[in-house]
């Protein structure tokens, strides 16, 4: 194969203030909550070995066969990726896929130029290298790009645009996502070797979530939240700080013009007791949650029975406003 050694903030502008001095709409039918509640986080760290806790990624539709393989079969993941194919997925854009349409990853301690892989051991036991033999180009893929390189074990490993290419253990069928951004070193390759990134979306916009319905997601199509013990009337107040607001950072400021499908009424900012200014839906503070790792996570829904995601007019997914 023919190698190319091509290498491949959240930043939300500020809300205009609309004044306090007037009611910013009532929050009603809030049930009795107990004290605050923090949650709990999914480790992230290290290269998430087999056993460790990863959250379930959105799965692409892809446009290759999908051949399902068994849960934990690592033989499969070892085995040659055949006709590289690419999968379209709503949050991540376009994806690579091998042929059976398991999600290829590149990983950010790795080099591109030259190829190197610094994944081995219990390293390339969670996320097994893609070998080079047999890997041919499919639709909308670059022959170009793909290359090999020689691993610390004298095998050889497939590379996208000179970057080493994996698999991960946990992604069980084809169309699983669950590397992607674990450990904020491994992500999913575009066909291109870039990391496969978040399409384009406005500071706040809404997305169709298979189980919840229509929900708020940010800039980066993460599910956004409210907090059953805030307040949104007579002025926005945030009870959500501390160790609190670590697992559930607060949403910044965003411009009206900068959203998409989400009520304009009560869309404003307001300045937290810690002076940090906060984004709100419908004058209802929001946030995000530490352990969702990618878009289309939604682990923060019903956490503590004070946690839910948010509808486009502000109200929490199961529980009723009024």
């Amino acid at each position: 194969m023919k190698t190319s050694w091509r290498s491949a903030s959240l930043v939300a502008s500020a809300a205009a203030v609309l004044a306090l001095t007037t009611a910013c709409g009532q929050e009603g039918g809030t049930s009795s909550v107990g004290s605050q509640n923090v949650g709990a986080t999914a480790a992230a760290g290290g290269y998430g070995g087999v056993g460790s806790g990863v959250g379930t990624g959105t799965s692409p539709s892809p446009t290759a066969s999908s051949t399902a393989i068994g849960q934990g079969n690592l033989g499969a993941q070892s085995a040659s990726a055949g006709k590289l194919q690419v999968s379209a997925n709503a949050e991540l854009g376009d994806v690579l896929t091998d042929a059976t349409g398991l999600s290829l990853y590149r990983f950010d301690e790795d080099t591109a130029e030259p190829p190197k892989s610094n994944c081995n051991g219990d390293c390339a036991t969670a996320w097994p290298p893609v070998p080079a033999d047999d890997a041919s180009a499919g639709a909308g893929i670059d022959k170009a790009l793909l290359g090999e390189v020689t691993r610390a074990d004298g095998s050889k490993q497939l590379t996208i645009a000179g970057w080493p290419a994996y698999r991960y253990a946990k992604d069980t069928k084809a169309g699983d996502l669950t590397g992607q951004g674990v450990g904020g070193k491994w992500y999913a390759l575009a066909p291109t070797g870039k990391k496969a990134s978040v399409a384009s979306l406005p500071g706040l916009s809404t997305r169709n979530d298979p189980n919840l319905g229509e929900i708020v997601v940010d800039k980066n199509g993460m599910t956004v939240y409210r907090f059953a013990k805030d307040k949104a009337w007579p002025k926005p107040v945030s009870n959500c700080t501390g160790a609190c607001l670590e697992k559930w950072p607060a949403v910044a400021p965003v411009s009206a013009n900068d959203t998409k499908g989400v009520q304009k009424k009560g869309l404003m900012s307001f300045t937290r007791s810690d002076g940090v200014r906060q984004q709100t839906v419908n004058c209802s503070p929001i946030y995000t949650f530490a352990a969702d790792k990618q878009p289309g996570d939604t682990n923060g829904q019903g956490v503590g029975g004070t946690w839910y995601a948010v509808r486009p007019n502000g109200e929490m997914v199961g529980v009723s406003d009024k």
